[in-house]
């Protein structure tokens, strides 16, 4: 495997422990990690629900899944660099009360801007969270081979909670209301605020530098406007508001990047990015969770606003693919030690990119049978590629700055699940109000809600007359399902460019040792 250093740097304060408690470590690290993707599917379950309960708007609803990770992508590199600093243990015990005080609130909010406000102020403490776990992972474990066993079980834990994700959020959706999903955060927290302190090693630079703050502010104005900028592009198209937004962003990135180059002791070594490794490793993570985050955003839908199933039966039917994720992140560890980890990457990204080619060819109207298949084989490619990726990662920096890089593959995580359901969930909104033929009698509020949405469609058809709503729905679905062909299709070119990319430059890397 791709590793410059096997050795603890000298400038990292890294408490020595026994094996026993470096796996201890772990498993409480896992917790926050289960949380994020616990999170993630479970609110894609209830926004049919948010929906209908709020009056949530395809835009409003987009927002709601958004603001999270907006937030998020802005604040993960100055988190990052900052838990380098004050301590990871320290940030990510700060990180973790506070996103499970938010969290209870949000559960109440009482209309969809409380509902968003409470999401984005989420991403304020989940941004100390992410880049916290894996730059300790990084420094528990500095043999290669440990680590490389560590990243999998970490990438596993993300796989774990998006398939424990669908059960809970469709379970408490049932039986509570839309809300109980943010409350599942408090009791994932506590075991990690409990015994964390006493078993997970501190580690950060020791000598990091004095802080800058205009490296700070201008992380923040490089991500932020570049975010929004794309997702507002990919609801209302790219027009001036979007361009300025961008262009503003990319403009404060240029000064970032040459405040970085002129600073002794940098806020992020740039010229991480030079490391091809690193920066394709990044990429093929980027792509991943743009894929994997799109096609449940869609999945999740179609399975219960065409299909007709309940929160808790559209869970359980994702739930064999995701569990194929976690098989999939443990078996290539030790494939690498015979197979170069650029194919095992490249291959995961084409797997991914077949699962997509059957989502856009497939006949939707004879049950999820195509979408459950195309599921499992992107979870399968998903899987391998992300546990290698992120090793690669790991791998190719000293760890005194391993809560920096790991920020930036946090940054490219949280980027690739905000394109995700930004891009491809816009273009299937769009798509669908573009198709959309609504019966020439209906009109009035049911006809703006049915534009809006398809479960705006479903619930205005089931106030309407049978034949009328019969009519309606049907319409709605056809709509639907030629925007889930369309965004497939989009999966599939994307994907497939990955894989090339992959296979390319990462053939050199040797197989592990």
């Amino acid at each position: 495997m791709f590793t410059p250093s096997t050795t603890q740097h000298p400038r990292t304060l890294s408490i020595q422990s026994a094996p026993w408690r470096d796996w201890a470590a772990l498993a409480l690290l896992m917790f926050p990690v289960l949380l994020v993707a616990v999170d993630n599917t479970a609110l894609t379950f209830a926004l049919p629900q948010i929906a209908r309960s709020l009056e949530v708007g395809g835009v409003q609803l987009l927002w709601v899944v958004d603001a999270y990770p907006l937030v998020l992508a802005a604040l993960l590199v100055s988190m990052g660099n900052l838990g380098d600093r004050i301590g990871r243990r320290r940030l990510l015990l700060i990180g973790s009360t506070g996103f499970a005080a938010v969290s209870a609130v949000t559960a109440f909010a009482p209309s969809a801007e409380w509902l968003i406000a409470g999401r984005a102020s989420m991403g304020i403490f989940g941004a100390m969270l992410m880049p916290s776990t894996l730059s300790l992972i990084r420094n528990i474990f500095p043999d290669p081979n440990r680590r490389r066993l560590a990243v999998a079980v970490w990438a596993a834990g993300f796989s774990g909670g998006a398939a424990l994700g669908p059960i809970f959020g469709g379970w408490l959706v049932e039986h509570f209301w839309w809300g109980a999903v943010f409350l599942v955060a408090v009791p994932l927290l506590l075991p990690l605020l409990a015994f964390g302190p006493f078993l997970i090693p501190e580690s950060k630079d020791r000598n990091p530098g004095k802080p800058d703050v205009p490296s700070v502010v201008l992380s923040i104005l490089t991500m932020a406007p570049v975010v929004y900028g794309i997702k507002e592009s990919a609801v209302h198209g790219f027009g001036p508001g979007p361009a300025a937004f961008t262009a503003f962003g990319l403009a404060m990135g240029i000064v970032f990047v040459r405040r970085q180059r002129s600073l002794a002791s940098p806020m992020l070594d740039v010229h991480l990015f030079r490391n091809k490794v690193f920066s394709t490793a990044i990429t093929a993570n980027v792509l991943s969770l743009f894929s994997m985050t799109g096609f449940i955003y869609f999945f999740a839908q179609h399975l219960q606003l065409v299909e007709g199933q309940s929160p808790m039966q559209a869970g359980i039917a994702m739930v064999p693919a995701l569990l194929a994720t976690i098989v999939a992140g443990l078996v290539v560890v030790p494939l690498v030690k015979r197979i170069r980890p650029g194919l095992v990457v490249a291959s995961g990204l084409a797997l991914s990119a077949v699962g997509y080619l059957v989502a856009a060819l497939g006949n939707h109207s004879q049950g999820p049978g195509y979408l459950l298949t195309a599921l499992l084989l992107l979870a399968i490619g998903v899987g391998s590629a992300e546990t290698i990726s992120n090793d690669l990662i790991l791998g190719a920096v000293p760890a005194d700055k391993a809560g920096a890089a790991s920020a930036i593959s946090e940054t490219g995580y949280e980027l690739g699940s905000l394109l995700g359901t930004a891009v491809l969930g816009s273009i299937l909104t769009a798509s669908y109000q573009h198709h959309l033929l609504l019966p020439g009698e209906l009109s009035g509020h049911a006809a703006e809600r049915s534009r809006e949405t398809l479960a705006g469609a479903v619930d205005a058809a089931a106030t309407l007359p049978q034949p009328l709503g019969n009519a309606l729905t049907a319409a709605a679905r056809a709509a639907f399902e030629s925007g889930v062909h369309i965004t497939a299709a989009i999966g599939l070119v994307l994907m497939a460019g990955a894989a090339v990319l992959a296979a390319v430059v990462l053939r050199r890397v040797p197989t592990a040792k």
